[in-house]
C-alpha cells in the first residue's frame, strides 16, 4: 500500500512538473513574439501524379519478379519514346488544381482557402480545372457566405470547378458545393439541409424562482430580439422568425443561382439526402469518389494539390495539441454512446 502511496505521489509530481514546464514555454514564446508581425505562412503544393505512380511501381515491385518488371519498364520506355517520335512538338498537358476544405462550424479552413485560391488564379485557364474536395457539415452563415464567395471568384474567372464530396456536404457546406460546375458525389455522402436554423435556452424561469433579476436595456426596438437570461416576448419572437425566414429565402436563391436545374422549393426544406437520392433530385451530377475521380485525371493531366499552412507559434501548437486530445476524447465517447445506431 505504501509503494502505491509514494507511486502516485511521484505521478502527481511528476505531472505538475511537466505542466509547468509547459506553461513555462507558452510563457516565454508569448513573449518573444509580442510585438512581432505575425509570420506569413507558406503555399505547399504536390504533384500527385508523381504519387499516383509510386504507388504503383511499390505493388509492381512487390508482385512481379525482376524479368517481368523488366520487361515492363523496357515496354514502357518504349511506348514513351515512340509516342514521343510521333509529335512534332511537345504536347501541353492541362493542369488540375486540387483544393481540400474540412469545414468546421466557423468555416475556419477559408483562412487557407482564400490564398490557395488567390495563388492558383494567377496562373490557371479556362483549359485547366480546379477540384475542391469538400467536407462540412455547415455552420455559421457569415463564415459560409465567404467561403463560398472564394470559390465564385474561381468560377468569375472562368475556370472549371468540380466539388467532389466523399462524406457530407451540408447546410453551409451544400451552400459552397453548389458554386461548382460540377458536383461529383459518394453514393452514400450526405447531402443537401438547405435551410436555416437557430436555438438558444432561456433561462429566465429559473432566476425568477431564485429571486434573481436580470435587465436587458436596448436602444432600438429589435436590438435584442430573443435572450438567454431575459424574459422573451411573443413579438421578439416573430422577428427572430422573420429573420430566419429571409435568410433562408437568401439561400435558396442563392443556390437557385448557381442549379437553375433544382426545383428549389421542393429540395429547400432543411431535408437531406445520400449521394443516391441526392442524383435523383439533381443536388448531384455524378457518382463518383473522388479518389477514383481523381486517378482518372492523373491520367491525362498534370494534377497538382495546393495547401496554404499558417506558420503557428509555440503557444499556438501548444494550444492547438491540447484542444486535440480534448477532441479526441470527446470523439470517443460520441461514438460509444451512439455506435448502436448503426448496428
Amino acid at each position: 500500500m505504501d509503494f502505491f502511496t509514494e507511486y502516485a505521489s511521484f505521478l502527481a509530481k511528476t505531472v505538475t512538473l511537466v505542466i509547468a514546464i509547459l506553461v513555462v514555454l507558452a510563457s516565454f514564446a508569448a513573449l518573444r513574439s509580442k510585438g512581432r508581425r505575425k509570420s506569413a505562412g507558406q503555399l505547399q503544393v504536390s504533384k500527385l501524379n508523381d504519387f499516383y505512380k509510386g504507388l504503383r511501381e511499390r505493388l509492381e515491385q512487390t508482385l512481379l519478379d525482376k524479368d517481368q518488371l523488366k520487361a515492363l519498364r523496357k515496354g514502357e520506355a518504349k511506348t514513351e519514346k515512340s509516342a514521343k517520335k510521333q509529335k512534332s512538338k511537345p504536347e501541353t498537358k492541362s493542369r488540375v488544381f486540387v483544393l481540400d476544405f474540412d469545414g468546421d462550424i466557423k468555416a475556419s479552413a477559408t483562412e487557407s482557402l482564400r490564398h490557395e485560391i488567390t495563388a492558383l488564379l494567377t496562373l490557371a485557364t479556362p483549359k485547366d480545372e480546379v477540384v475542391l474536395r469538400l467536407e462540412s457539415g455547415g455552420g455559421m452563415v457569415h463564415s459560409y457566405g465567404l467561403a463560398s464567395s472564394q470559390l465564385a471568384r474561381i468560377r468569375d474567372a472562368g475556370v472549371p470547378l468540380t466539388v467532389c464530396i466523399d462524406k457530407v456536404a451540408a447546410s453551409g457546406g451544400y451552400m459552397m458545393a453548389c458554386i461548382g460546375d460540377k458536383i461529383i458525389s459518394a453514393p452514400f455522402a450526405i447531402l443537401g439541409s438547405i435551410g436555416v436554423v437557430a436555438q438558444l435556452p432561456n433561462v429566465n424561469r429559473l432566476l425568477k424562482k431564485h429571486d434573481i433579476d436580470f435587465e436587458v436595456l436596448t436602444a432600438g426596438e429589435y436590438k435584442r430580439t430573443l435572450t438567454v437570461f431575459g424574459e422573451n416576448t411573443e413579438k421578439g419572437r416573430e422577428k427572430f422568425q422573420e429573420d430566419l425566414d429571409i435568410t433562408h429565402r437568401l439561400f435558396k436563391n442563392f443556390v437557385a443561382r448557381y442549379r437553375p436545374q433544382l426545383a428549389i422549393d421542393e429540395v429547400a426544406t432543411g431535408e437531406v439526402w445520400l449521394g443516391i437520392a441526392a442524383l435523383e433530385n439533381q443536388l448531384v451530377d455524378e457518382l463518383k469518389t473522388s479518389d477514383e475521380y481523381l486517378a482518372q485525371k492523373a491520367k491525362q493531366a498534370e494534377v497538382y494539390h495546393l495547401h496554404y499552412a499558417e506558420r503557428k507559434s509555440l503557444q499556438e501548437r501548444i494550444g492547438m495539441a491540447a484542444s486535440g486530445s480534448v477532441d479526441r476524447v470527446l470523439l470517443s465517447w460520441w461514438s460509444r454512446l451512439t455506435q448502436q445506431r448503426f448496428w
